[in-house]
């Protein structure tokens, strides 16, 4: 059977064209521009979020100096904090130097007893119980002595009363109080005493 066109009219020729054309449109569109078009809304997608990403790097980017201020000032407070809270290693060392204002002071500390520490969140209070003998004035130049002390020491529960077997030249006074100095913690606090020395064992 002769299929050809040319025996067609015109108009039936024209029609055969244009269902030819369209089917090769539509087969052109479904297995070529159908998938760039997929992939160029895919590409689309990662470009949003990209640019996504990019406005928030840029608006981080221009927060940077202040962040940068915000850390110098914190390092700057730290140093503060530290200048006046010693760590863990130096307590012994302070306590040496509190015994020492006490001579200084002419008073006689006849114990230093290390109390229960309290932790906190960047620091612990190391409390010490001091018992002592001499005299008002003395007492009195202690704590002034104290109050001027570059570490933190705060004097609470103070006592005071008469020694009983006193003389003219002697002690008058037996005073207790609890001194207590902060040390300085990044970590978490050992279990322990803090500031206390390791126990040796036997041999």
């Amino acid at each position: 059977m002769d299929l050809s066109l040319n025996k067609l009219p015109w108009y039936a020729q024209i029609g055969a064209f244009v269902v030819v054309s369209a089917a090769a449109v539509f087969g052109f569109w479904y297995f070529y521009v159908s998938d760039i078009r997929t992939d160029i809304d895919r590409r689309q997608t990662q470009l949003t979020a990209l640019r996504t990403e990019i406005d928030k790097g840029m608006r981080t980017a221009r927060q940077l100096p202040e962040f940068q201020a915000q850390v110098t000032d914190l390092e700057r407070r730290l140093e503060s904090l530290q200048a006046v809270l010693p760590e863990q290693k130096d307590v012994a060392d302070i306590l040496r130097r509190v015994q020492g204002l006490a001579t200084q002071s002419s008073l006689t500390i006849q114990r230093f007893t290390p109390q229960a520490p309290k932790q906190q969140p960047l620091y612990a209070e190391l409390p010490f119980k001091i018992v002592a003998e001499g005299r008002y004035h003395n007492l009195g130049a202690f704590f002034d002595r104290i109050s001027k002390f570059p570490r933190i020491i705060n004097v609470s529960e103070i006592s005071i009363r008469a020694k009983p077997d006193s003389d003219a030249n002697g002690p008058t006074i037996v005073a207790e109080c609890t001194a207590t100095t902060f040390v300085f913690q990044e970590a978490p606090a050992t279990k322990g005493k803090p500031g206390a020395p390791a126990a040796k064992g036997r041999k």
